[in-house]
């Protein structure tokens, strides 16, 4: 074709697939791939034991509350004390689901929940275990916080479905531990997660007013924020009852002791023993007192003892209190001899004020974060008059006054210490309405962690409570300052034996300063001489009576008396 050789154009034939067009599509498959995973995760993450049973993102909605069968919960209410008052309301409620004829004859309609309060480690979650343990009767339990997800729509979705499993298994308990997860006021608010909570606790109130007095359900739910909670939803036809479970008094204490020395090996007598350490652990709950014992044991068992001995319970008590024993904490001797001088400003204040609580140890062995501490017996008492709170101000601020009268300095060891005076100062001014100046008033002072965006009073009164706290707390200075100049001998001698041996008992104090001037209880039967008994009522109402028997061994014992 007389085409130059350097024009020709190389053709080559070969037999191929071309793959171009799925090297194109790959990035897009890959993402389908990756959506599709994320989803199928998503759901078994988020949908709980719901999305397992419906399976797929749909599942999320599914309630996860567990049903537990009565037979494999071991707590009975012989296992809760300290709070029988309680014990008998929720007693009550498992009655009206066994024996519903003795109330409906009498024309009482049965009520539809309870709330559970009070401080945290009452036992308000114990007596709900109990209740399962002794109902007879399906009991479903669930965590407010597991109906907040974060998509929109499952909160309310989850409280459906489990109200429907309620239904279902009518006659049953239903429990919602931690209810102000989910229970918190509503404040108009509609961002994130308010908007949600919202919807939920919406839902949660429709659902409860669904509920009539045949449907057999009766829904308990505890939580320790009351304040905190929706007043909808602690109106009677939701929450018929408000079970306040408080910390038990030195005779639930010794009751709470009873229960669980039954497991401790011990040679000491076990009533003997539960009467004495309810007398030392004023203010402690049934989880303190459980700890208590518990801690008992470890020491016994740390120093090889065959068995647990009255050391150890005051060990266990000092452990709960004041923190682990550092007997290696490197202290100098300036440092401990003012720790010394210290504590026995504290001891000897305490011991001459006649409204002081009485002294059970003191010792300059750092535990914790403190590297001194005095242990007191304070008496089981409700209502504290001015003197009373003063006295026991006076007492706090011993330590300081000792180390300015000896060192002519302070240090940064009394921090604490008037920490404590300036609560109670402000108490005293703010809530208890004890200064002429600002008068019989009481505000609320906000609690740890609230934000506070105005006072409840104005600037001048603010002002004046100030003033009031000042002056109140530079009065108890100086009064314990006279008390202590004129003891200062006294507080040599038990700072010298401070430093020589570590640890003062009350028999030492005895042998140094003499008798305290004033008359003190010490023993149980001292702090419950005439409450009526030694130890708590544990009588039922006779309509409760029989609330743990079935109805046929009723009507057999019924038969039979009948016929004697």
């Amino acid at each position: 074709m007389n085409i130059e050789p350097s024009n020709f154009v190389p053709v080559v034939y070969k037999t191929e697939m071309d793959g171009s067009s799925l090297v194109s599509l790959l990035p897009t498959i890959l993402l389908f791939g990756f959506l599709f995973w994320t989803m199928r995760r998503t759901s078994g993450l988020m949908g709980g034991g719901g999305a397992r049973r419906g399976g797929g993102i749909f599942g999320m909605g599914e309630t996860t509350a567990k049903l537990i069968n009565p037979t494999e919960i071991e707590v009975k209410f012989r296992d809760v004390a300290g709070c029988e008052e309680a014990k008998i309301e929720i007693m009550e409620f498992v009655n009206f689901l066994k024996n519903p004829q003795q109330y409906i004859d009498l024309g009482a309609k049965i009520p539809k929940g309870a709330m559970l309060t009070g401080p945290p480690g009452t036992g308000k979650t114990l007596l709900a275990k109990a209740t399962a343990g002794e109902a007879n009767v399906p009991f479903i339990t669930v965590s407010g916080s597991e109906f907040l997800e974060m998509f929109v729509g499952v909160g309310p979705s989850r409280v459906r479905d489990m109200f429907a499993m309620a239904r279902k298994n009518a006659p049953c308990i239903l429990f919602i531990d931690e209810i102000d997860a989910v229970g918190r006021k509503r404040g108009g608010r509609s961002l994130g997660g308010h908007s949600e909570q919202e919807n939920t606790l919406n839902q949660l109130l429709v659902e409860m007013d669904g509920f009539n007095t045949t449907t057999n359900v009766v829904v308990l739910a505890a939580t320790n924020r009351i304040d905190i909670l929706d007043q909808a939803l602690l109106r009677p036809g939701r929450f018929d009852r408000q079970i306040y479970v408080p910390a038990p008094d030195i005779k639930g204490r010794a009751s709470i002791f009873k229960v669980h020395l039954k497991n401790l090996k011990t040679q000491i007598d076990k009533l003997e023993l539960s009467r004495k350490m309810a007398a030392l652990t004023p203010g402690f709950t049934g989880a303190d007192i459980a700890n208590v014992c518990n801690e008992a044991a470890l020491i016994a068992a740390r120093d090889l003892n065959d068995n647990i001995v009255m050391k150890h319970f005051e060990q266990a008590i000092e452990r709960v209190v004041a923190g682990m024993e550092k007997k290696t904490n490197v202290l100098q001797p300036d440092e401990k001899k003012t720790v010394a001088y210290h504590e026995a400003g504290h001891a000897v204040a305490g011991w001459f004020l006649e409204h002081a609580d009485p002294l059970l140890k003191v010792s300059i062995i750092p535990r914790g974060k403190g590297l001194g501490y005095a242990q007191y017996l304070p008496k089981e008492q409700y209502l504290y008059s001015t003197e009373q709170l003063f006295d026991r101000m006076c007492m706090t601020l011993g330590g300081r006054v000792s180390e300015t009268l000896f060192f002519g300095r302070i240090t940064t060891g009394a921090q604490d210490d008037l920490k404590k005076v300036t609560q109670s100062a402000y108490a005293q001014v703010v809530q208890f309405g004890m200064s002429e100046k600002v008068g019989n008033l009481s505000f609320d002072l906000p609690q740890s962690g609230e934000l506070v965006l105005d006072k409840p009073y104005s600037e001048e009164t603010a002002q004046i409570i100030d003033q009031e706290v000042r002056t109140l707390v530079q009065k108890a200075y100086e009064s314990t300052m006279q008390l202590l100049t004129s003891h200062k001998s006294d507080i040599e001698k038990v700072a010298q034996r401070l430093l020589e041996k570590e640890i003062l008992s009350r028999e030492d104090m005895i042998e140094l300063l003499g008798q305290r001037p004033f008359k003190e209880k010490s023993s149980y039967e001292e702090f419950v001489e005439g409450t009526g008994s030694l130890d708590e009522d544990t009588s039922l109402p006779k309509g409760l009576e029989g609330w743990n028997k079935s109805l046929e061994n009723k009507e057999k014992e019924e038969k039979g008396t009948a016929a004697t």
